[in-house]
């Protein structure tokens, strides 16, 4: 099912097409919709804007009156969809609700025929995750998940140096998550409570599963969890912040760990985690996170036949070193990358992913991340979680129906992973 560009009157003399989007969720990941004006999609002939924007709270709908005083404002999802015939207020929505709400707000407006931007993760379980899958196959209506790291300098540099076979073939992945700011982004609002998430290898480290899988090139097949909630269930100081945003009590002052306060009545995810992985491929992977560390950054080393990468620093301003000699200890390495982009955040990404959502929309062109990677990292996620919290047994990752991957096989955007990773 393709989306419906609509030609407005006062735009016919120019044949300029509007290609309208709303907004669902207007909490902290909402301002990447700011993005769609500066998708630069007016030059070939589109005009991409904000017309409704939805969110269920009186002060999500504030903010939603006042960052695009030009956009229609609802109370929830439903009220973008035609009913009795009329037409759908919007052709395309970017979905930022919290975690736990994704599964039912996208499989609602895939069904009708709305295309979806959903942030990431995809769905808090492997089920769920499946059941959008399958309701994007069913209808044909266009499904985008926005794993906005996949854009980011330092990976699309560490692909290019894999790609130009400066370490010989990929055997193993190994990544250590530094989140410095997680006692402030994961445990004072519903991120800490796992009915909400499921875990934080989901919503934290979805990320950093599906760049494996890009470093890779395969999906997952086994995993082996490991983690536990070391520091921050014992901070006793708790209060529900119900209508704050996470800037309202985010400081880097809020230091040493233990001592946090303000800490979501209930915290009940692990703060240290840990995950195995088999890929299809045979690569061995594995992944680290911790959420009381002083320091905030991601650390990837990628060991191939001839050689070894590892970033020193993640965003503008660092290095992806590169040794491919044998030698002893060696901080230098053979060859030493700049690491282009913003110095902090990942506004650039964001940027490049919601643009790279509107034009597959309106120029048919291919996206860089399929559904079907998206699934593949809630997968690694979620059964890590249930394999950590049931004595870290090993677990497998069950295939999609085949009707499902054979629609995603043929979209325009199959060009993550190979495609023998397709199970």
């Amino acid at each position: 099912m393709a989306v419906t560009i609509t030609q407005g009157s006062e735009m016919s003399t120019t044949s300029t097409r509007t290609l309208r989007v709303g907004v669902v969720g207007i909490g902290q990941r909402s301002y990447i919709a700011d993005h769609v004006a500066a998708a630069g999609l007016d030059a070939d002939g589109v005009d991409a804007r904000i017309v409704a924007a939805a969110d269920v709270t009186e002060a999500g709908r504030q903010r939603a009156a006042e960052a695009w005083p030009d956009a229609t404002v609802v109370d929830g999802h439903r009220a973008l969809i035609g009913t009795d015939g009329a037409p759908n207020a919007v052709d395309a929505a970017i979905v930022t609700t919290p975690d736990w709400t994704h599964t039912e707000i996208a499989i609602d407006l895939l069904r009708a025929g709305i295309a979806v931007y959903l942030e990431k993760p995809l769905a808090i379980t492997v089920e769920d995750a499946d059941a959008v899958l399958d309701t994007a196959a069913e209808t044909g209506t266009p499904l985008y998940v926005g794993h906005n790291f996949r854009h980011a300098a330092v990976v699309r540099l560490m692909l290019d140096v894999i790609a130009r076979g400066e370490i010989g073939e990929v055997k193993a992945v190994w990544v250590r998550h530094f989140v410095g700011n997680g006692g402030d982004y994961y445990f004072k609002d519903w991120h800490a409570d796992r009915s909400r998430v499921n875990s934080l290898l989901l919503q934290k480290a979805s990320h950093d599963l599906d760049v494996v899988h890009a470093l890779a090139g395969a999906y997952t097949s086994r995993v082996v969890g490991m983690g536990s909630l070391s520091v921050y269930g014992d901070v006793t100081d708790r209060r529900d912040r119900s209508g704050e945003l996470m800037t309202d009590w985010f400081s880097f002052d809020n230091w040493p760990p233990a001592e946090q306060t303000g800490l979501n009545p209930v915290v009940d995810v692990e703060d240290v985690s840990m995950v195995m992985m088999t890929l299809d491929n045979g690569v061995q992977a594995s992944y680290e996170q911790c959420h009381f560390t002083p320091d905030y950054w991601r650390n990837y080393t990628v060991i191939g036949t001839h050689g070894r990468l590892e970033n020193i620093g993640d965003t503008g301003g660092g290095v992806v070193k590169v040794w491919n000699h044998r030698r002893n200890w060696d901080v230098a390495g053979d060859v030493e990358y700049p690491i282009d982009g913003v110095e902090d955040g990942h506004a650039d990404a964001d940027l490049l992913t919601v643009t790279e959502f509107l034009r597959s929309l309106a120029f048919g062109e291919p996206t860089t991340l399929s559904p079907i990677a998206a699934r593949a990292a809630v997968a690694a996620g979620a059964l890590a979680t249930r394999s950590l919290r049931n004595g870290s047994v090993p677990i497998d990752v069950p295939p999609l129906p085949d009707a499902t991957l054979r629609h995603f096989a043929t979209a325009p955007d199959r060009d993550d992973v190979p495609e023998r990773t397709t199970r």
